[in-house]
């Protein structure tokens, strides 16, 4: 009688795991369910509004364990190149100095700050990268920048020779994805957290024979 018991308690399991199984939302509905919860679960509070939580392709290619298509990925790298904003009157290159204290700045973009803030934002550098060698706390998310341009040959950023790597740095400072799709790295000029003249000051810092970077 008790073996019986078992195989119909069994049965009955098997039964509800199959309905379960019927019933379970697909998977563009759970992609919608967890959009919903996502939106509910932010608030506009200073300057950080909501939006900033719409993905653009490039985001929403990259969201995911898996890489995208070639194709899509070549696709988020063509439009991410389209917004590059190559700097005012050919000037790509400012005052290292400055540049180091940007690295070293974390500041900005955060919901405490004031649509008025008189501070600029930092880039905040040294988070991801090695920079300065007398620098000893800085992160390995990406790779050391040290001698950055000292190991690209750059001796004089005014040489035509020098251009193609200068080009580049500012390219993959203002939007890094139109290298690398689903790069990790902000993109400083396109989500307008480094002004121009910024930009130039990190270039400095990267590409400068006389930076501290770079001796």
């Amino acid at each position: 009688m008790h073996k019986k018991h078992v195989v119909i308690g069994a049965a009955i399991v098997a039964a509800g795991l199959i309905a379960g199984c019927a019933s379970r939302p697909s998977p563009a509905e759970l992609d919608a369910q967890a959009a919903a919860m996502h939106q509910a679960a932010f608030r506009n509070e200073g300057i950080a509004r909501v939006d900033r939580i719409q993905q653009d392709l490039g985001q929403k290619a990259c969201s995911s364990d898996q890489p995208p298509p070639e194709a899509l990925a070549k696709q988020v790298e063509a439009e991410a190149m389209a917004t590059i904003k190559w700097p005012t009157g050919g000037q790509y290159i400012g005052d290292w100095r400055e540049g180091e204290k940007l690295a070293q700045n974390g500041r900005g973009m955060t919901w405490t700050d004031s649509s008025a803030a008189t501070s600029a934002n930092g880039a905040q550098c040294y988070n991801c990268h090695q920079i300065g060698k007398q620098e000893i706390s800085f992160g390995t998310i990406g790779p050391s920048l040290y001698n950055y341009g000292k190991l690209r040959g750059v001796k004089d950023v005014t040489d035509p020779a020098s251009a193609a790597i200068v080009q580049y740095t500012w390219g993959k400072l203002w939007n890094s994805k139109a290298y690398a799709a689903c790069s990790n790295m902000p993109r400083f000029g396109h989500a307008r957290l480094l002004d121009e003249v910024q930009l130039r000051h990190v270039m400095a810092l990267l590409l400068d024979p006389k930076s501290p970077v770079n001796e």
